[in-house]
């Protein structure tokens, strides 16, 4: 494989790159029109638009991706996560036109892509579930019957998709019919499928998954645990690794049954089995996402596992070059998704020109953003800024280090999320581990986030125009020749 093309943008795009030039293998970045002079854009070898901003018109035309990976002799195709990541007609159309997918297989997308369907194939290798239909619930007084046996609360959740679209939690049968009906037209509306089902709602959850790679060869491993319960409207913000809760038995059960998810669909290249965890640590399977996920960092820092590496290497054909036995837990890392988004206003997208943009620095930081000062936040996209991921010898070490790299990193122009992550990761509940997917729900309030003195943030506020003001001329873009190919999450593992 000697030549890549990374179907996505921004920060992941760059990512993928880094690594690929790490192994000598050219890179082809393709762009909208609203990306025209993103970073991921000018450190490829070769660079294409393909088409106006809006993501149908430039991101999710695959056809068109294809014919630019033709075109220019690619030899696979790396579609990053989001856009085409989990689309099965595309990993079959990368195929068919004899370009190597650097993912699972169509089957293996179709299969875990519908939450029945993995439901159903989990459900063969003995994979812990919560209670729930057996199949699409259509009828209501199917549903009512049901609910009667699995007992309420229940939660009524879309097959197709996710981020909490088409999901309904439901208190009694009275509240059955609406909600029902809700999730239905939410689901059609939101994935193109009113297709519903139902399963117990388990009240104050952690949501861990774990990350597994496989190979042509039917080896599959994990890689350790993942916890995501910090989550602002069923969405992740603060990740880690490993979980504060899990037992080494338990991790080791949780671990085993994410490889037999793994085997149920014949999984190939990185992928993360998502489950949910009660207070007596029962796990139940929840769903696979068959891409690399944006928390994969975390991953990365305590295992020193490049998951991009393993992929390609994957990709083309290679054996895992480890066992399970040789991968190690070392440390601890934390990760806080850094959004374009205003804590203060409900989390609302706020877009504008980062007028101030510079990185925190140090022992254990790493920052995977694709945005430099200057450049204006699109309002086409998701708002993620960075990921901002740090690593310690232990949770306490890393968590000090993440709020070190908050109070240096320094965002003007675009209200943002590192002020709620300080938020976050001093809270008692943070700081004990004793949290659930409710934390946001129970704990956060905007008025929390005001300073103590009111004139503070004005303060600040003047004083960053006027460093502004005083550095616009002298500050210069990156040259378009610079071809710094050292991976972050390689030197700052340290």
């Amino acid at each position: 494989m000697k030549k890549i093309l990374v179907a996505n943008r921004g920060e992941i795009a760059l990512r993928v790159m880094r690594t690929a030039r790490d192994m000598g293998i050219k890179t082809v970045a393709v762009f909208s029109e609203a990306d025209r002079n993103s970073p991921h854009v000018r450190f490829a070898d070769e660079a294409v638009c393909i088409g106006p901003p809006a993501s149908k018109d430039s991101y999710l035309r695959g056809e068109k991706i294809v014919e630019v990976a033709k075109t220019l002799g690619v030899d696979g195709i790396h579609p990053g996560y989001g856009f085409l990541s989990e689309n099965a007609a595309f990993a079959k159309l990368v195929e068919e036109n004899g370009i190597t997918f650097i993912g699972p297989t169509p089957e293996a997308i179709e299969i875990m892509g519908d939450k029945l369907s993995a439901k159903e194939a989990a459900k063969k290798f003995d994979i812990p579930m919560v209670p729930g239909s057996e199949g699409a619930i259509t009828e209501v007084e199917e549903a009512k019957k049901l609910c009667a046996i699995i007992g309420y609360p229940v939660l009524i959740k879309a097959s197709a998709g996710g981020g909490g679209k088409g999901m309904r939690v439901v208190e009694n049968e009275g509240e059955i019919e609406e909600q029902m009906h809700r999730a239905q037209s939410e689901a059609l509306s939101a994935f193109g499928d009113g297709s519903v089902f139902i399963e117990k709602y388990v009240g104050s959850p952690k949501h861990i998954e774990v990350q597994i790679l496989g190979d042509n060869y039917g080896n599959i491993v994990y890689l350790h645990e993942r916890e995501c319960s910090i989550q602002r409207r069923h969405q992740k913000v603060v990740e880690e690794a490993p979980s504060s809760c899990l037992t080494p038995e338990k991790r080791k059960a949780i671990g085993e049954a994410a490889v037999r998810v793994g085997k149920s669909c014949a999984y190939i290249g990185a992928g993360t089995v998502e489950f949910l965890v009660d207070e007596a640590l029962n796990f139940y399977f929840l769903e696979m996402n068959t891409r690399l996920q944006v928390e994969h960092p975390v991953t990365e820092m305590i295992t020193g596992v490049d998951l991009v590496r393993e992929q390609i290497n994957i990709a083309r054909g290679e054996k895992l070059s480890f066992a399970q036995e040789d991968i190690q837990l070392i440390g601890h890392a934390m990760e806080l998704r850094v959004y374009a988004e205003d804590p203060m206003n409900n989390f609302l997208p706020d877009i504008g020109q980062l007028k101030q943009y510079k990185k925190p620095e140090g022992p254990g930081v790493r920052v995977d953003d694709g945005f430099e000062e200057g450049m204006t936040i699109p309002i086409y996209y998701d708002p993620m800024i960075a990921k901002l991921v740090t690593y310690g010898k232990d949770r306490e070490e890393a968590i000090n280090r993440m709020l070190r790299a908050i109070d240096s990193y320094t965002i003007v122009g675009v209200r943002n999320t590192l002020i709620f992550g300080r938020f976050v990761l001093t809270h008692p509940d943070f700081v004990s581990g004793k949290f659930d997917t409710n934390f946001v729900n129970k704990n956060f309030k905007p008025e929390l986030l005001q300073p103590s003195n009111p004139g503070e943030e004005e303060a600040a506020a003047i004083f960053a125009n006027f460093l502004f003001s005083e550095k616009k001329n002298t500050t210069t873009a990156v040259s378009s020749g610079n071809k710094n190919g050292v991976s972050n999450w390689v030197k700052n593992r340290t």
